[in-house]
């Protein structure tokens, strides 16, 4: 089935109402930071960058829970991995590179970033592991070898 093609006077912008969804979040987001400042927010305060969290994917495994964390440009020396309490927290600081030119586009986070999720009770949190390859923190975390799924055998 071909659906019909609209032909007018000229590129008309396309309406996108996702585009002002976002728009209105960041307008309100704005609004918020400067009507209720407090400190350990993660706002702007002066000469500061806001702390914000990495893209992550949190994947259930047969035998492990695995935590990517997209970290491009970080060295492991400029992360801390730690658990405690059921959580696991990642976090550390990116920073600013010096430029020699104008920066006419600027999108990437710097400054301090942290990352949280909370982990189920049938972890082995005695050995997680964590490897940072090209840019991707990936954070193994094995699963209890009592809360592995066991297959029950029927007699008779």
């Amino acid at each position: 089935m071909t659906l019909p093609v609209r032909r007018g006077r000229g590129a008309l912008p396309m309406w996108d109402p996702f585009r002002e969804i976002e728009d209105l979040r960041t307008r309100m987001d704005q609004l918020m930071r400067s009507t209720f400042p407090f400190p350990g927010a993660g706002f702007l305060e002066a000469g500061k960058a806001e702390m914000w969290a990495p893209l992550a994917d949190v994947e259930d495994t047969e035998d492990a829970y695995l935590v990517e964390l997209e970290l491009p440009g970080v060295e492991k020396d400029q992360l801390t991995v730690e658990v405690a309490e059921g959580e696991l927290d990642v976090h550390g600081e990116i920073k600013e590179k010096e430029r020699t030119g104008v920066v006419r586009h600027h999108a990437r986070h710097i400054g301090q970033f942290d990352f949280r999720t909370s982990l189920p009770s049938n972890c082995d949190t005695e050995h997680i592991s964590a490897d940072l390859t090209n840019g991707v923190l990936t954070v193994r975390v094995p699963k209890a070898e009592r809360a592995r799924p066991q297959r029950i055998e029927i007699s008779g």
